[in-house]
């Protein structure tokens, strides 16, 4: 192969890993958008509650119950409902950060760079197309079981059914209808929609308290004795695998990051939305388990439609009606839940030009994304139409846990990254300044929106949050005795290095939990060295995090003890996807397959962050390949469009790269890190 040709083959290779790995600067006007901000916090966290209650209590909590943990299903909640707030704590932090459309994929894309958002977006898209497809299966699955049956029957009847392992036993015209109708109704508008969802909530809740009161006052604790198999007839391993079904009820508090675009004032609304929203659905799921469990035996709780024929049993048919109205309204406002996500992490992924321009509009009628809107309810509608319920939350679980992984790992690494040039050239205004606050004099809701908004926190100093910024990923001052070993790294890489090393520590503490969990239960000696070994690795990844000074510039609302909960809720996502069917993994490899043909076609040469010239343009400019050797270049004496001083060369990467002598004197650290700390000590 020619030598020109072997350079342009060798710099494109190696300008792969760059394109892959950037990362999106955060916007200096975080509230910009040409959606409409008109959510406030009530609509926001109803937008949550009623994403959460539906399919969950009304069909799981029967499921669970019955084959699963027994009255432990209260257990179940409780450990899948931490290990949801693990996750929901690092959302609420991004929400503050980042309030942007998107989700996950937005601040993976921050922080982590483009291909895993792309992959996490990719998975986005799908989680929310299953939620809603099974939301819509489990509906009509509700309904036909209030008819007796008769439309399951009508429809083998006349179209005959599916023989096809993991499609339906026959196509569910009904839950198609349902995508399609729901679809068009979020075509009205945001805040049609949220006052819609909102009045179903608020339904949905009353059930809940009614289904809570009328249990306890029926409630027998003989349903909870030895006699009916105790409080824990499957055993403890029955809790644990039903807290892995129970966390599918818990899925959509993502949804309230992902309207932090449309929220008025997304710095406060999405941190309180997310933990209250969590916290009443967890109650609930908690009282309503308990309320099933003391009214009837779990023997005879009916699957399919659990709290309705729990109430029939005890003869009070009104209240079965009642039921059966609130679980529709339920799980109507789940799937408007999916439907409303979906669109806008396609909007998101197709702005930052991975995904194709067209869904990147947005009507500017209803200022909704049309398009994409008819694009998810139509692949929602189909995949409704001929996929089976319980296959459809299995493949959902692990797009899900996948994302709330990495969310938690990139609050780590976030924490501990130093303030960047680009961020370091943005104006930073005294709390006093009215820049944060002009031209909103007449509107204080939109006043208080931009200045909680603002890129700093206004009960600090503009100093001494440039110290804040420029010290962290550095060690903290009472381990610099560490420096050798640690401080040779550049600021922040140490902490990244150390959260993808905890990852994939943890996934094998966890593998080794299943695998050889006879083993470790025996005390046999190379199964607990092994484990030992690995266990002490991570926990060493962990303290290698927390001996580095953290950012927290401009947060309204931090995670606490970062990062010991961050790390916590990487191990227990970990640990549930350890615990999937293999199938399940074998179908997420294929749809990131596809979505990779997607990026690698597509996305990565369409990327808004891409380089303003290609590596061609780079390598093949006028005659210069042919004046000077391959893999430098001659800088014009004016300097007009010159990289560095005049006459001097570069090599190809540091060209491409927008390396040079000139800039690595240029970035030479002003003060040192020690002159920074003094300076904070002293203003302490």
């Amino acid at each position: 192969m020619p030598s020109s040709r072997r350079a342009i083959l060798g710099h494109i290779m190696s300008g792969l890993c760059t394109k892959m790995n950037r990362t999106k600067p955060v916007p200096a006007d975080v509230m910009e958008t040409p959606l409409k901000r008109c959510l406030n916090t009530f609509d926001i966290a109803l937008l949550g509650i009623g994403h959460m209650v539906g399919a969950g209590i009304y069909v799981l909590t029967g499921t669970v119950a019955k084959e699963m943990a027994g009255p432990g299903i209260i257990v179940s909640f409780i450990l899948a409902g931490f290990v949801s707030m693990l996750a929901a704590l690092c959302y609420a932090e991004f929400g503050t950060r980042v309030p942007k459309a998107g989700s996950a994929y937005v601040y993976t894309y921050i922080s982590m760079g483009e291909f895993w958002a792309f992959v996490i977006g990719w998975n986005i898209l799908l989680e929310h197309m299953l939620g809603a497809a099974s939301v819509a299966r489990a509906w009509s699955g509700y309904v036909d079981s209030m008819l007796g049956g008769w439309i399951g029957n009508t429809t083998l009847a006349v179209m005959g059914g599916i023989h096809e392992p993991g499609l339906a036993q026959y196509p569910d015209l009904l839950a198609f209808l349902v995508c399609i109708l729901y679809a068009s109704a979020l075509a009205f508008g945001v805040k049609a929609t949220a006052v819609f969802n909102s009045l179903l909530t608020l339904v949905n809740i009353g059930v809940m308290m009614l289904v809570i009161s009328v249990g306890f006052w029926y409630a027998d604790a003989k349903n909870w004795s030895e006699a009916e198999g105790g409080f824990l007839p499957y055993g403890f391993g029955g809790v644990i695998a039903g807290a892995a079904t129970c966390f599918y009820a818990f899925v959509g508090f993502d949804s309230i990051a992902t309207s932090g675009e449309e929220a008025k004032n997304p710095s406060v609304s999405i941190p309180i939305a997310t933990i209250l929203s969590l916290c009443v659905v967890t109650v609930g799921y908690i009282l309503v388990s308990a309320a099933l469990t003391l009214m009837i035996p779990i023997s005879e709780i009916n699957p399919a439609a659990s709290l309705p024929e729990a109430f029939g049993q005890l003869d009070l048919t009104w209240a079965k009606y009642v039921i059966s109205i609130g679980a529709l309204c339920g799980m109507t406002t789940t799937l408007l839940g999916s439907l409303f996500a979906l669109p806008r992490c396609m909007y998101a992924m197709a702005s930052d030009g991975l995904l194709f321009s067209c869904f990147g509009r947005v009507n500017s009628t209803t200022q909704v994304p049309l398009l994409n809107l008819i694009v998810s309810g139509l692949l929602s509608a189909l995949l409704a139409l001929v996929f089976d319920l319980a296959k459809l939350v299995e493949f959902m679980s692990i797009g899900t846990l996948l994302a709330y992984t990495i969310v938690s790992a990139s609050v780590i690494i976030l924490r501990y990254r130093p303030l960047t040039p680009r961020r370091l050239e943005q104006p930073i205004y005294a709390p006093d300044t009215p820049d944060t606050a002009e031209d909103d004099d007449d509107d204080d809701e939109d006043e208080d929106a931009v200045s909680q908004s603002s890129s700093i926190d206004s009960a600090s100093s503009p100093t001494s949050d440039l110290i804040e910024g420029a010290l962290a990923g550095r060690l903290k001052s009472q381990f610099r005795w560490l420096e050798p070993l640690l401080g040779r790294f550049e600021p922040g890489s140490v902490v990244s290095a150390a959260v993808i090393l905890f990852i994939g520590l943890s996934f094998a503490i966890c593998l080794q939990l299943k695998v050889s969990w006879t083993e470790l239960y025996t005390g046999t000696w190379w199964a607990l060295l092994i484990y030992g070994f690995i266990i002490f690795a991570a926990s060493t990844c962990v303290a290698i995090m927390a001996v580095h000074n953290q950012n927290t510039r401009g947060l309204n609302f931090k995670v606490p003890l970062v990062p010991f909960v961050p790390a916590l809720g990487i191990f227990c996502n970990i640990m549930l996807m350890v615990h999937l069917d293999a199938l399940t993994w074998v179908r997420f490899f294929v749809w990131v397959s596809i979505g990779m043909v997607v990026y690698f076609l597509y996305g990565i040469h369409h990327s808004k962050e891409g380089e303003s010239c290609s590596s061609y343009a780079i390598l093949m400019t006028s005659s210069e390949a042919t004046k000077l050797p391959w893999g430098s270049f001659k800088v014009a004496a004016s300097g007009g469009g010159g990289v560095g001083v005049g006459g001097a060369r570069h090599t190809v990467l540091e060209r491409f790269m927008g390396r040079s002598k000139a800039d690595k004197v240029d970035k030479q650290p002003i003060v040192e890190a020690g002159e920074y700390e003094n300076e904070a000590h002293s203003q302490s």
